[in-house]
Protein backbone atom coordinates (compact mmCIF):
# COMPACT_ATOMS: atom_id res chain seq x y z
CA UNK A 1 0.00 0.00 0.00
CA UNK A 2 1.39 3.45 -0.65
CA UNK A 3 0.38 6.48 0.89
CA UNK A 4 0.49 10.36 0.30
CA UNK A 5 0.55 12.79 2.85
CA UNK A 6 0.79 15.63 2.02
CA UNK A 7 -0.15 20.06 3.25
CA UNK A 8 1.19 19.34 6.63
CA UNK A 9 4.03 21.10 8.84
CA UNK A 10 6.70 18.28 8.64
CA UNK A 11 8.53 18.00 12.16
CA UNK A 12 11.26 15.64 12.34
CA UNK A 13 14.53 16.43 14.66
CA UNK A 14 16.67 13.41 13.50
CA UNK A 15 16.98 16.25 10.41
CA UNK A 16 16.27 19.54 11.88
CA UNK A 17 13.23 19.76 9.36
CA UNK A 18 10.71 21.86 10.05
CA UNK A 19 8.90 22.89 6.81
CA UNK A 20 5.43 21.99 5.13
CA UNK A 21 5.83 19.11 2.48
CA UNK A 22 4.49 16.25 1.62
CA UNK A 23 5.69 12.53 2.42
CA UNK A 24 5.08 9.58 0.59
CA UNK A 25 4.87 5.88 2.08
CA UNK A 26 6.03 2.74 0.03
CA UNK A 27 4.84 -0.42 1.65
CA UNK A 28 6.33 0.27 5.07
CA UNK A 29 8.77 2.85 4.85
CA UNK A 30 9.08 6.62 3.70
CA UNK A 31 10.26 6.66 0.10
CA UNK A 32 9.81 10.21 -0.51
CA UNK A 33 9.94 13.39 1.94
CA UNK A 34 9.89 16.93 -0.10
CA UNK A 35 9.68 20.31 1.29
CA UNK A 36 7.73 21.54 -1.33
CA UNK A 37 5.01 24.27 0.48
CA UNK A 38 1.11 23.82 -0.14
CA UNK A 39 0.43 21.83 -2.92
CA UNK A 40 -2.24 21.78 -5.04
CA UNK A 41 -4.86 19.06 -6.21
CA UNK A 42 -3.06 18.81 -9.88
CA UNK A 43 0.10 18.30 -8.07
CA UNK A 44 -1.75 15.91 -6.12
CA UNK A 45 -2.99 14.01 -8.86
CA UNK A 46 0.73 13.87 -10.40
CA UNK A 47 2.12 12.48 -7.20
CA UNK A 48 -0.66 9.78 -7.21
CA UNK A 49 -0.38 8.96 -10.42
CA UNK A 50 3.51 8.69 -10.35
CA UNK A 51 3.83 6.72 -7.45
CA UNK A 52 0.95 4.46 -7.51
CA UNK A 53 -0.74 6.04 -4.47
CA UNK A 54 -3.56 4.17 -3.08
CA UNK A 55 -4.40 6.49 0.04
CA UNK A 56 -4.31 10.07 0.38
CA UNK A 57 -3.97 12.32 3.57
CA UNK A 58 -4.53 16.00 3.33
CA UNK A 59 -2.79 17.63 6.52
CA UNK A 60 -3.27 21.23 5.93
CA UNK A 61 -2.57 22.59 8.90
CA UNK A 62 -1.28 19.57 10.72
CA UNK A 63 1.38 18.66 12.46
CA UNK A 64 3.46 15.78 10.74
CA UNK A 65 5.83 13.84 12.83
CA UNK A 66 7.90 10.67 13.78
CA UNK A 67 5.67 8.45 15.99
CA UNK A 68 5.84 8.86 19.44
CA UNK A 69 7.42 7.11 21.82
CA UNK A 70 6.50 5.75 24.95
CA UNK A 71 9.65 4.43 27.47
CA UNK A 72 7.22 4.05 30.47
CA UNK A 73 3.64 1.85 30.30
CA UNK A 74 2.10 -0.95 32.36
CA UNK A 75 -0.09 -3.05 30.26
CA UNK A 76 -0.66 -5.43 33.17
CA UNK A 77 -0.64 -8.46 30.71
CA UNK A 78 0.05 -11.37 31.65
CA UNK A 79 -2.31 -11.87 34.82
CA UNK A 80 -3.43 -8.36 35.64
CA UNK A 81 -5.39 -8.29 32.50
CA UNK A 82 -8.86 -6.89 34.23
CA UNK A 83 -6.86 -3.40 34.63
CA UNK A 84 -5.40 -3.45 31.01
CA UNK A 85 -4.10 -5.88 28.26
CA UNK A 86 -2.17 -5.59 25.47
CA UNK A 87 -4.87 -5.17 22.98
CA UNK A 88 -6.30 -2.44 24.80
CA UNK A 89 -3.27 -0.83 25.84
CA UNK A 90 -1.97 -0.40 22.42
CA UNK A 91 -5.55 1.13 21.06
CA UNK A 92 -4.79 3.30 23.86
CA UNK A 93 -1.79 4.31 22.55
CA UNK A 94 -2.57 4.61 18.95
CA UNK A 95 -5.31 6.35 20.27
CA UNK A 96 -2.48 9.27 22.04
CA UNK A 97 -0.21 9.13 18.89
CA UNK A 98 2.10 6.17 19.97
CA UNK A 99 3.49 3.81 17.81
CA UNK A 100 6.29 2.45 19.60
CA UNK A 101 5.60 1.84 23.52
CA UNK A 102 8.09 -0.12 26.39
CA UNK A 103 6.29 -1.92 28.97
CA UNK A 104 7.31 -2.70 32.34
CA UNK A 105 7.98 -6.26 33.69
CA UNK A 106 5.83 -6.21 37.17
CA UNK A 107 3.04 -8.50 35.93
CA UNK A 108 1.42 -11.68 37.01
CA UNK A 109 4.25 -13.94 36.31
CA UNK A 110 7.00 -11.35 36.50
CA UNK A 111 8.66 -11.18 32.91
CA UNK A 112 12.24 -12.62 33.94
CA UNK A 113 11.96 -15.24 32.12
CA UNK A 114 12.19 -15.91 28.03
CA UNK A 115 8.85 -17.69 28.08
CA UNK A 116 6.97 -14.86 29.44
CA UNK A 117 8.96 -12.24 27.42
CA UNK A 118 7.71 -14.37 24.28
CA UNK A 119 4.59 -14.45 25.20
CA UNK A 120 4.22 -10.52 25.13
CA UNK A 121 6.03 -10.40 22.30
CA UNK A 122 4.02 -12.84 19.74
CA UNK A 123 0.45 -10.75 21.51
CA UNK A 124 2.06 -7.34 20.31
CA UNK A 125 2.64 -8.95 16.94
CA UNK A 126 -0.95 -10.46 16.78
CA UNK A 127 -2.43 -6.80 17.87
CA UNK A 128 -0.60 -4.96 15.52
CA UNK A 129 -1.35 -1.82 16.96
CA UNK A 130 1.58 -0.48 18.01
CA UNK A 131 5.36 -1.89 18.45
CA UNK A 132 5.44 -3.06 22.14
CA UNK A 133 8.75 -3.34 23.77
CA UNK A 134 8.95 -5.36 26.47
CA UNK A 135 11.19 -4.87 29.55
CA UNK A 136 12.30 -7.70 31.19
CA UNK A 137 12.86 -7.53 35.36
CA UNK A 138 16.78 -7.40 37.09
CA UNK A 139 15.62 -9.92 39.19
CA UNK A 140 13.75 -13.14 39.66
CA UNK A 141 9.96 -12.30 40.34
CA UNK A 142 11.25 -8.79 41.22
CA UNK A 143 12.35 -9.88 44.33
CA UNK A 144 15.36 -8.23 44.73
CA UNK A 145 17.43 -11.78 45.44
CA UNK A 146 18.79 -13.11 42.13
CA UNK A 147 19.25 -12.09 38.39
CA UNK A 148 16.48 -12.64 36.06
CA UNK A 149 17.50 -14.61 32.65
CA UNK A 150 18.83 -11.60 31.18
CA UNK A 151 21.37 -13.27 29.03
CA UNK A 152 18.65 -15.86 27.69
CA UNK A 153 15.82 -12.91 26.79
CA UNK A 154 18.41 -11.03 25.44
CA UNK A 155 19.14 -13.59 22.78
CA UNK A 156 15.60 -13.23 22.16
CA UNK A 157 15.61 -9.53 21.38
CA UNK A 158 15.75 -7.76 25.12
CA UNK A 159 17.01 -4.10 24.83
CA UNK A 160 16.42 -3.17 27.98
CA UNK A 161 15.92 -4.22 31.93
CA UNK A 162 13.76 -2.49 35.16
CA UNK A 163 12.52 -3.47 38.26
CA UNK A 164 10.16 -0.92 37.98
CA UNK A 165 7.75 -0.41 40.51
CA UNK A 166 10.54 -0.47 42.61
CA UNK A 167 14.01 -0.35 43.26
CA UNK A 168 16.38 -3.43 44.12
CA UNK A 169 18.05 -2.61 47.28
CA UNK A 170 20.84 -4.79 46.80
CA UNK A 171 23.63 -2.16 45.42
CA UNK A 172 26.28 -5.25 45.40
CA UNK A 173 23.47 -7.31 42.96
CA UNK A 174 22.36 -4.44 40.97
CA UNK A 175 25.58 -3.87 40.25
CA UNK A 176 25.91 -7.11 38.97
CA UNK A 177 23.04 -6.06 36.88
CA UNK A 178 24.60 -3.24 35.06
CA UNK A 179 28.11 -4.84 34.46
CA UNK A 180 25.98 -7.63 32.84
CA UNK A 181 23.50 -4.60 30.69
CA UNK A 182 26.76 -2.75 29.56
CA UNK A 183 28.58 -6.54 28.80
CA UNK A 184 24.79 -6.92 26.65
CA UNK A 185 24.31 -3.31 25.39
CA UNK A 186 20.81 -3.09 26.89
CA UNK A 187 19.50 0.17 28.29
CA UNK A 188 18.64 -0.05 32.10
CA UNK A 189 15.53 1.92 33.52
CA UNK A 190 15.45 2.91 36.72
CA UNK A 191 12.55 3.32 39.13
CA UNK A 192 14.25 5.16 42.21
CA UNK A 193 12.64 4.84 45.44
CA UNK A 194 14.20 3.67 48.74
CA UNK A 195 11.78 1.44 50.48
CA UNK A 196 12.85 1.77 53.90
CA UNK A 197 11.87 5.37 53.90
CA UNK A 198 8.46 5.43 51.96
CA UNK A 199 6.59 4.85 55.66
CA UNK A 200 3.27 4.02 54.24
CA UNK A 201 3.31 7.31 52.23
CA UNK A 202 1.07 8.17 50.11
CA UNK A 203 1.50 11.81 48.42
CA UNK A 204 3.81 14.32 49.04
CA UNK A 205 5.53 15.25 52.86
CA UNK A 206 4.74 18.28 53.82
CA UNK A 207 2.35 20.85 55.13
CA UNK A 208 -0.38 19.17 52.40
CA UNK A 209 -0.01 15.65 53.90
CA UNK A 210 -0.04 16.80 57.25
CA UNK A 211 -3.27 18.87 56.27
CA UNK A 212 -5.17 16.34 54.70
CA UNK A 213 -3.96 13.93 57.46
CA UNK A 214 -1.89 11.35 55.21
CA UNK A 215 1.98 10.26 55.11
CA UNK A 216 4.49 11.76 53.08
CA UNK A 217 7.19 10.63 50.65
CA UNK A 218 10.20 12.55 50.94
CA UNK A 219 12.26 14.04 48.38
CA UNK A 220 14.91 11.92 49.58
CA UNK A 221 13.21 8.56 48.59
CA UNK A 222 13.74 9.13 45.50
CA UNK A 223 17.12 11.05 45.61
CA UNK A 224 19.70 8.20 47.80
CA UNK A 225 18.44 6.19 45.03
CA UNK A 226 19.31 8.60 42.24
CA UNK A 227 22.55 8.80 43.36
CA UNK A 228 22.70 5.29 44.22
CA UNK A 229 22.09 4.64 40.56
CA UNK A 230 24.09 7.20 38.98
CA UNK A 231 27.20 6.51 41.13
CA UNK A 232 26.83 2.21 39.80
CA UNK A 233 26.32 3.67 36.04
CA UNK A 234 29.77 5.61 36.31
CA UNK A 235 31.50 2.46 37.76
CA UNK A 236 29.94 -0.11 35.61
CA UNK A 237 29.73 1.97 32.24
CA UNK A 238 25.59 0.80 31.78
CA UNK A 239 23.35 3.15 30.33
CA UNK A 240 21.03 4.16 32.86
CA UNK A 241 18.10 5.89 31.77
CA UNK A 242 16.06 7.16 35.34
CA UNK A 243 12.06 7.09 35.23
CA UNK A 244 9.64 9.26 36.53
CA UNK A 245 11.89 11.72 37.66
CA UNK A 246 10.13 13.75 40.39
CA UNK A 247 12.65 16.50 42.52
CA UNK A 248 14.77 19.49 42.09
CA UNK A 249 17.33 17.27 43.18
CA UNK A 250 17.15 14.19 40.56
CA UNK A 251 17.48 16.97 38.05
CA UNK A 252 20.60 18.49 39.89
CA UNK A 253 21.95 15.16 39.85
CA UNK A 254 20.99 14.63 35.96
CA UNK A 255 23.00 17.99 35.25
CA UNK A 256 26.02 16.84 37.33
CA UNK A 257 26.20 13.32 35.37
CA UNK A 258 26.29 14.64 32.05
CA UNK A 259 28.99 17.26 32.96
CA UNK A 260 30.83 14.20 33.69
CA UNK A 261 30.32 12.52 31.29
CA UNK A 262 28.06 9.49 32.43
CA UNK A 263 25.76 7.98 30.55
CA UNK A 264 22.61 8.70 31.97
CA UNK A 265 19.47 10.31 30.85
CA UNK A 266 16.17 11.00 32.50
CA UNK A 267 12.45 11.55 31.78
CA UNK A 268 9.12 13.44 33.09
CA UNK A 269 5.58 12.36 33.44
CA UNK A 270 2.77 15.07 32.12
CA UNK A 271 1.34 14.81 35.48
CA UNK A 272 4.96 15.90 37.77
CA UNK A 273 5.08 18.80 34.91
CA UNK A 274 1.77 20.30 35.17
CA UNK A 275 0.42 19.61 38.80
CA UNK A 276 1.72 19.94 42.13
CA UNK A 277 0.68 18.73 45.85
CA UNK A 278 -1.60 21.98 45.59
CA UNK A 279 -4.27 20.08 43.47
CA UNK A 280 -4.50 17.66 46.02
CA UNK A 281 -7.56 19.26 48.17
CA UNK A 282 -8.99 16.04 49.89
CA UNK A 283 -8.64 12.05 49.94
CA UNK A 284 -8.64 11.38 46.20
CA UNK A 285 -6.78 8.84 45.03
CA UNK A 286 -6.90 10.10 41.64
CA UNK A 287 -4.10 11.80 42.67
CA UNK A 288 -2.16 8.63 43.86
CA UNK A 289 0.85 8.06 41.36
CA UNK A 290 4.54 7.27 42.70
CA UNK A 291 6.53 9.71 42.83
CA UNK A 292 3.76 11.76 44.16
CA UNK A 293 3.01 14.97 42.93
CA UNK A 294 5.40 16.92 44.79
CA UNK A 295 6.19 20.77 45.53
CA UNK A 296 5.99 23.62 43.68
CA UNK A 297 9.48 24.15 43.61
CA UNK A 298 10.08 20.66 42.37
CA UNK A 299 7.58 21.44 39.42
CA UNK A 300 9.45 24.75 38.25
CA UNK A 301 13.04 22.98 38.30
CA UNK A 302 11.49 19.87 36.22
CA UNK A 303 10.27 22.41 34.08
CA UNK A 304 13.99 24.07 33.41
CA UNK A 305 15.14 20.80 32.84
CA UNK A 306 13.00 20.16 30.01
CA UNK A 307 13.92 23.72 28.81
CA UNK A 308 17.50 23.24 29.35
CA UNK A 309 17.66 19.29 27.71
CA UNK A 310 18.58 18.06 31.11
CA UNK A 311 15.52 16.40 31.00
CA UNK A 312 15.53 14.63 27.45
CA UNK A 313 12.27 12.60 27.26
CA UNK A 314 8.45 12.71 28.43
CA UNK A 315 6.69 9.53 29.50
CA UNK A 316 3.32 8.24 30.67
CA UNK A 317 3.91 5.87 33.10
CA UNK A 318 0.17 4.96 31.96
CA UNK A 319 -0.80 2.59 35.01
CA UNK A 320 -4.52 1.56 34.94
CA UNK A 321 -6.55 0.39 37.67
CA UNK A 322 -9.88 -0.72 37.87
CA UNK A 323 -12.57 1.80 38.95
CA UNK A 324 -13.29 -0.17 42.53
CA UNK A 325 -9.22 0.44 43.33
CA UNK A 326 -9.39 3.59 42.66
CA UNK A 327 -12.08 4.66 44.52
CA UNK A 328 -10.49 3.90 47.90
CA UNK A 329 -8.69 6.12 50.35
CA UNK A 330 -5.61 7.18 48.86
CA UNK A 331 -3.80 4.97 52.08
CA UNK A 332 -5.49 1.89 50.66
CA UNK A 333 -5.52 2.79 46.51
CA UNK A 334 -2.97 1.49 44.61
CA UNK A 335 -0.34 3.79 43.13
CA UNK A 336 -0.55 5.46 39.47
CA UNK A 337 -2.86 7.07 36.70
CA UNK A 338 -3.43 6.62 33.05
CA UNK A 339 -1.70 8.93 30.75
CA UNK A 340 -1.35 7.52 27.02
CA UNK A 341 -4.28 9.24 25.52
CA UNK A 342 -3.73 12.62 27.47
CA UNK A 343 0.35 12.97 27.13
CA UNK A 344 0.79 14.97 23.83
CA UNK A 345 -2.25 17.05 24.43
CA UNK A 346 -1.33 17.89 28.01
CA UNK A 347 2.27 18.34 26.90
CA UNK A 348 1.46 20.59 23.55
CA UNK A 349 -1.34 22.74 26.28
CA UNK A 350 1.68 23.23 28.93
CA UNK A 351 4.98 22.84 27.48
CA UNK A 352 4.69 24.53 24.03
CA UNK A 353 1.45 27.13 24.16
CA UNK A 354 3.48 28.54 27.93
CA UNK A 355 6.83 28.99 25.54
CA UNK A 356 8.74 26.65 27.10
CA UNK A 357 9.80 24.58 24.40
CA UNK A 358 9.06 24.74 20.55
CA UNK A 359 7.17 22.44 18.80
CA UNK A 360 10.21 20.67 17.15
CA UNK A 361 11.62 20.37 21.20
CA UNK A 362 8.33 18.54 22.21
CA UNK A 363 8.84 15.60 19.39
CA UNK A 364 12.03 15.39 20.16
CA UNK A 365 11.68 14.41 23.79
CA UNK A 366 8.42 12.13 23.02
CA UNK A 367 9.79 10.30 20.04
CA UNK A 368 13.81 10.95 18.76
CA UNK A 369 15.41 10.83 22.10
CA UNK A 370 13.25 7.93 23.60
CA UNK A 371 14.82 6.30 20.60
CA UNK A 372 18.36 7.24 21.22
CA UNK A 373 17.74 6.19 25.04
CA UNK A 374 17.24 2.40 23.64
CA UNK A 375 19.70 2.68 20.44
CA UNK A 376 16.38 1.65 17.99
CA UNK A 377 15.88 3.36 14.75
CA UNK A 378 12.81 4.82 15.34
CA UNK A 379 12.14 8.74 16.00
CA UNK A 380 12.89 9.36 12.62
CA UNK A 381 10.80 10.00 9.24
CA UNK A 382 13.71 10.72 7.00
CA UNK A 383 13.88 8.67 3.42
CA UNK A 384 14.33 4.90 4.03
CA UNK A 385 13.64 4.73 7.42
CA UNK A 386 10.21 2.72 8.77
CA UNK A 387 6.98 5.08 8.44
CA UNK A 388 6.01 5.35 11.91
CA UNK A 389 3.87 9.05 12.11
CA UNK A 390 1.80 10.78 13.88
CA UNK A 391 -0.45 13.76 12.76
CA UNK A 392 -2.07 16.20 15.34
CA UNK A 393 -4.00 18.96 15.01
CA UNK A 394 -2.86 21.50 17.52
CA UNK A 395 -5.75 23.95 17.05
CA UNK A 396 -8.70 21.43 18.57
CA UNK A 397 -9.62 22.68 22.03
CA UNK A 398 -11.55 20.01 23.92
CA UNK A 399 -11.82 18.69 27.62
CA UNK A 400 -10.29 15.49 28.87
CA UNK A 401 -13.04 12.85 29.47
CA UNK A 402 -12.34 9.37 30.81
CA UNK A 403 -15.03 7.80 29.27
CA UNK A 404 -13.98 8.76 26.30
CA UNK A 405 -10.80 6.83 26.80
CA UNK A 406 -10.39 3.50 25.08
CA UNK A 407 -7.96 2.14 27.65
CA UNK A 408 -9.73 -0.14 30.49
CA UNK A 409 -8.10 2.25 33.18
CA UNK A 410 -9.71 5.54 33.43
CA UNK A 411 -8.15 6.68 36.24
CA UNK A 412 -6.83 10.60 35.74
CA UNK A 413 -6.72 13.56 37.41
CA UNK A 414 -7.23 15.15 34.40
CA UNK A 415 -11.10 15.17 34.06
CA UNK A 416 -12.39 18.01 32.79
CA UNK A 417 -9.27 19.85 32.19
CA UNK A 418 -9.24 21.98 28.55
CA UNK A 419 -6.39 21.22 26.69
CA UNK A 420 -5.40 21.54 23.10
CA UNK A 421 -4.12 19.37 20.26
CA UNK A 422 -5.57 16.45 19.30
CA UNK A 423 -4.21 13.24 17.12
CA UNK A 424 -5.70 12.85 13.91
CA UNK A 425 -3.98 10.26 12.35
CA UNK A 426 -1.23 7.17 13.84
CA UNK A 427 0.55 5.77 11.36
CA UNK A 428 2.61 2.70 12.35
CA UNK A 429 4.84 0.71 9.20
CA UNK A 430 2.85 2.13 6.72
CA UNK A 431 -0.31 1.63 7.57
CA UNK A 432 -2.84 3.43 9.76
CA UNK A 433 -3.64 2.16 13.35
CA UNK A 434 -5.77 5.00 14.47
CA UNK A 435 -8.04 7.80 12.73
CA UNK A 436 -10.38 9.89 13.84
CA UNK A 437 -12.49 8.28 11.44
CA UNK A 438 -12.29 5.01 11.75
CA UNK A 439 -12.47 2.73 14.70
CA UNK A 440 -9.23 0.45 15.80
CA UNK A 441 -9.52 -2.98 14.91
CA UNK A 442 -5.95 -4.29 14.74
CA UNK A 443 -3.87 -4.89 12.16
CA UNK A 444 -3.57 -8.73 12.08
CA UNK A 445 -0.49 -9.97 10.04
Amino acid sequence: MNTLIYNGRIINPATNLDDIGYIVITDDKVSTLEVSGLIDDAMVSSLKKEHGIDTCIDATNLYVTPGLIDLHVHFRDPGLTYKEDIESGSKAAARGGFTTVVAMPNTKPVVDNVDTYDYVCNKAKEVNLVNVIQVGSVTKGMEGKELSDIEEMSKHGLITISEDGKSVMDSGLYRKAMKLAKKLDITVLAHCEDINLVEKGVMNMGPKSEKLGLNGISNAVENIITARDIMLSEETGAKLHLCHCSTKESVDMIRDSKNKGINVSGEVCPHHFVLTEEDIDSDNAMYKMNPPLRSKEDKEALLRGLKEGIIEVISTDHAPHSKEEKEKSMKEAPFGIVGLETSLSLSYTYLVETGILDVSSLIEKMSYNPAKVLGIDKGNIDIGHVADITIFDPQVEYRINPHDFVSKGKNTPFTDMQVRSKVIYTIKDGRVSYSVQQPQKGNKK
